[in-house]
């Protein structure tokens, strides 16, 4: 059987954190990593929280952690693979216990208790014959289920399930209970933000902090076709998404989305993600913002012709209420406010009328 259904016990120090974690970010992992370097990276992930119900309840046995006998730091270790959040808060309150909290909360969170018999002692885990065992249930729980990783975390949990243990969009869709249009979304993300990291000229620092961001734009028509990116692609095809081709255009996309050492982004509120893939769409537009310095988000929407479904709807929106309006006006033909209002109307309208000539002259041949 791959996972044990024995429940054995372990000492804190004889169970590792795991270097390799996803959520420790793709430029943290590593097998060479220190156990003291994964443990202040987890410094910031509500690891008191957990130290108080220890300290309150002990820790329960059917809240096992799920390790793995691995080769670690020269020598076979117990590697934690689920349940690090919980022996890095044991980890993290025993230093404050023993006279060396990281900070003052930690301080004060023992202040006046007293630990659990046996809580650093015997600790519960459940032994997995390796990491590929697990992977569904990691996969369900940290993608799509209730204790979810950052964006860039899952996706490349997803890309090491395909690319590392060749799984088909499919199978991950069926292991992590999503579809298979945002797993394959996702692969490609992963793949796009490791192709821009090849490039010199792209701070992929900007990228991997708005990860999400990218992933919302390469929903748009505009970006696929800029990139020349083929969202339906195989894995096979999707390992490099940009072809060499269009690597300067890779380039300008980073720059006008995320920004670089020496410009601003575009735009900062994800909300324009979908006006800037509308940009992207419009050769006007794309001409505008590969030959200008500084180029401006408003100026390039107005090019690509983005304000014309708003203006659409708000001329159809006064039409209707002009329409409205007509079926009792003739009731108030002596009202001095309705005068009024007609007056400021008719000017308007034929503001409007003098910037469409050919509307005016289709009405009056009508009249």
């Amino acid at each position: 059987m791959a996972i044990k259904s024995e429940i054995k016990f372990a000492a804190l120090d004889d169970l590792f954190l795991d270097p390799m974690n996803p959520r420790l970010g793709r430029e943290n992992t590593g097998r060479d990593v220190s156990q003291d370097k994964v443990l202040d990276l987890m410094q910031d992930w509500n690891l008191d929280e957990l130290a108080v119900s220890f300290l309150e309840s002990g820790f329960w046995s059917q809240e096992a952690v799920l390790v793995v006998n691995e080769k670690l730091y020269g020598h076979n270790c117990l590697v934690v693979v689920e349940g690090n959040r919980r022996i890095a808060a044991l980890k993290m309150l025993r230093d404050a216990i023993n006279g060396k909290p990281f900070s003052q909360k930690w301080a004060q969170l023992i202040d006046g208790r007293k630990a659990p018999n046996d809580l650093f002692g015997k600790i519960p885990y459940i032994l997995v014959d390796s990491r590929k065992d697990v992977i569904a249930f990691l996969g369900f729980r940290h993608v799509t289920g209730i204790e979810q990783w950052r964006p860039a975390e899952k996706a490349e949990y997803i890309a090491k399930l395909i690319d590392e243990y060749g799984f088909t969009y499919e199978q991950v869709m069926r292991m992590i209970g999503s579809r298979t249009s945002t797993v394959r979304q996702n692969y490609i993300s992963y793949r796009l933000l490791l192709q821009m990291e090849d490039q010199n000229d792209i701070s992929i620092k900007n990228v991997e902090k708005e990860f999400s961001v990218l992933f919302l734009s390469l929903r748009t028509p505009g970006a696929q076709l800029y990139l020349n990116i083929d969202m339906n692609a195989t894995p096979a095809k999707a390992k490099k998404p940009v072809p060499a081709r269009r690597l300067k255009a890779l380039t300008n996309y980073s720059r006008w989305l995320f920004g670089d050492d020496k410009t601003l982004p575009l735009f900062t509120d994800s909300r324009f993600v979908d006006r800037f893939g509308k940009i992207l769409e419009s050769d006007d537009a794309v001409y505008y913002l590969e030959r200008t310095e500084k180029p401006n988000f408003e100026v390039a929407y107005r090019i690509a012709g983005g304000d014309e479904p708003e203006l659409v709807n708000l001329l159809e929106q006064a039409a209707d209420n002009i329409e409205l309006a007509l079926s009792k006006a003739h009731l108030y033909k002596k009202s001095k406010k309705l005068q009024k209002v007609v007056e400021r109307l008719g000017i308007d309208a034929l503001q409007l009328l003098g910037i469409f000539p050919q509307v005016y002259e289709q009405i009056k041949q009508g009249e």
